[in-house]
């Protein structure tokens, strides 16, 4: 997969998958089975509430986590926290 270099110099895949909408179980499978496709980029949020289906699938695949690039985001609210 195409990667691209972020301007602090972190490499980036230019495609992954996202998980918003995706219920825990359907996260997992769809991490998981994208991981083994190849893909490199997970995009979720704290809001979906899949997250730790995600971390699960992450750790499941035997990839290297060092190797996967990972995006969440976070509400202000939940900054301090």
């Amino acid at each position: 997969m195409k990667e691209i270099k972020l301007n602090n110099n972190v490499v980036m895949p230019q495609v992954g998958i996202g998980t918003f909408l995706l219920e825990p179980n359907d996260a997992y499978n769809s991490v998981l089975n994208a991981l083994k496709m190849g893909y490199r980029l997970i995009d979720t949020a704290n809001a979906y509430r899949n997250e730790k289906a995600v971390g699960r699938a992450i750790k499941d695949s035997g990839i290297t986590r060092s190797d996967i690039f990972v995006s969440t985001k976070l509400w202000p609210s939940e900054y301090e926290k």
